[in-house]
């Protein structure tokens, strides 16, 4: 991929793949009457329900109000408490927080960073409302025990899939096993529509509650309202929000779909690719490739054992920089952060995330990568072992 040469940065750490085939769709629909929560996002959320294998989808704002909603819509609030994972993007547990709960955190396993299930079990009160187990960096998190755990405990399920379109476990997508699944289209995500998310459920009842919550709380559609009636004669059933998806960012969300398929194998042979340059590296922890099949590959972080590598992440990081290579964490633990020193709670020792978060890299990787920028990455990590 072509590179702005007045950039400092070689190998960027992500670029987002829009083609002139996704413009021209976008700018399509310029020309049409409706632009917002219109047929266009109608149709994004038939694709998407096809792909998933799910009976609903409903096409939000972002993930982070995917989350809110699904949420709301299963009836957690205030008093009660839900467990998501200390290793994880803050908007998972601040949608908590938005419906009045108490996020309360649960340690990652060492071997996939995902919930570990003996934390999770150690988390549970009689507060205990739901579970938002992460999808981490594209790989599944074991569904079968959490859902076990979930049933004899009597929690709900709502899957953050915001790293994870296209991921299955055991061959089902995930966001199919929860009451929901929530999704993200960022930028830099599998597939953009630049801000956008996805909810999908098998519950009829709560894709009712979350399509008409995430546009004010208005129980009939705009094109109810202006082809039967008076558009102005409408009830207001739930509190709602403004979580609309608009036609534009649609129709790309549409047409980057139908191409999941390629852009997850690219990211898996890049994938692969990293792990073949980098394996053997005295000090560098690769991450887990079981099941790669099934792996969305969203993220290809590393650890760093700095007694082994002789330099600790953070060196590595700024070393790396200034040869033109840009990278990341994925993520501060929660845990760390002032607003959850105060807000949340936790049972269980956190011990894993907070040892991951010294070590954890997250290399560039994206759809477009290749194998040159890769071997850019891999040659400047073994130029720092000492």
């Amino acid at each position: 991929m072509k590179h702005n040469k007045k950039s400092s940065i070689i190998v960027p750490f992500f670029s987002p793949e829009i083609l002139n085939d996704d413009k021209q769709k976008m700018l399509k629909i310029l020309d049409s009457k409706i632009l917002t929560n219109g047929p266009t996002v109608e149709k994004f959320e038939n694709s998407f329900k096809k792909s998933t294998n799910s009976k609903n989808a409903i096409a939000v704002s972002n993930a982070t109000s995917a989350l809110h909603l699904s949420l709301m819509g299963l009836g957690i609030g205030k008093n009660d408490e839900v467990i998501v994972p200390n290793l994880t993007f803050l908007a998972t547990a601040n949608s908590v927080l938005m419906t009045g709960a108490t996020p309360v955190l649960a340690d990652v396993s060492f071997s996939d960073y995902n919930i570990d299930v003996t934390s999770l079990e150690k988390s549970i009160t009689k507060k205990t409302k739901a579970i938002i187990p992460v999808h981490f960096a594209g790989k599944a998190c074991d569904m079968n025990k959490i859902v076990k755990v979930a049933r004899k405990n009597n929690l709900k399920i709502i899957e953050d899939c915001a790293h994870a379109i296209g991921a299955t476990f055991k061959k089902r997508h995930v966001g199919t096993f929860g009451h929901s699944g929530c999704f993200s289209f960022y930028p830099t995500k599998n597939i953009t529509t630049l801000e956008g998310g996805m909810i999908i459920t098998q519950s009829k009842n709560l894709a009712e509650i979350v399509k008409i919550t995430r546009n004010h709380g208005i129980d009939r559609t705009l094109k109810q309202r202006y082809s039967i009636g008076k558009p102005w004669e409408y009830d207001i059933k739930y509190p709602g929000y403004n979580y609309r998806m608009d036609e534009i960012r649609a129709s790309l969300g549409m047409n980057q779909l139908k191409r999941i398929s390629k852009i997850n194998s690219l990211r898996r042979k890049s994938f692969q690719y990293y792990i073949k340059k980098l394996s053997n590296i005295d000090g560098i922890i690769l991450p887990n490739t079981e099941k790669l099949e099934e792996n969305a590959c969203h993220l290809f972080i590393i650890r760093f054992d700095k007694e082994k590598f002789g330099l600790d992440r953070n060196k590595v990081f700024e070393n790396l920089l200034k040869m033109g290579i840009s990278t990341s964490v994925h993520y501060k633990p929660l845990s760390l952060f002032s607003i959850f020193k105060k807000r949340a709670k936790y049972y269980a020792s956190l011990k894993n995330s907070i040892k991951l978060y010294d070590e954890i890299l997250s290399l560039p990787f994206y759809t477009g990568i290749t194998s040159n920028e890769q071997d850019m990455v891999v040659k400047s990590i073994k130029s720092l072992k000492l």
